[in-house]
């Protein structure tokens, strides 16, 4: 999944992950904004997950053996 990222004026970094909605983060160093977004992004997709929404992203991840 790709991340945007870009710096503040005030120095903050923000990143965020387009394909999943509300996935939008700050942080102090480009780092560290990264590393958010990423968390965030799999805690957004546990979360669907857990609600039986689909993730078409995630399309051909898992395969349930017979």
């Amino acid at each position: 999944m790709k991340i945007e990222i870009e710096r503040e004026e005030d120095g903050r970094w923000i990143a965020e992950v387009t394909d999943l909605p509300g996935v939008i983060v700050y942080g102090a160093t480009r780092d560290e904004a990264i590393a958010r977004a990423e968390a965030l992004a799999l805690r957004a997709i546990a979360d669907r997950l857990e609600h039986g929404e689909s993730i078409p992203e995630l399309n051909g991840l898992f395969a349930v053996a017979a």
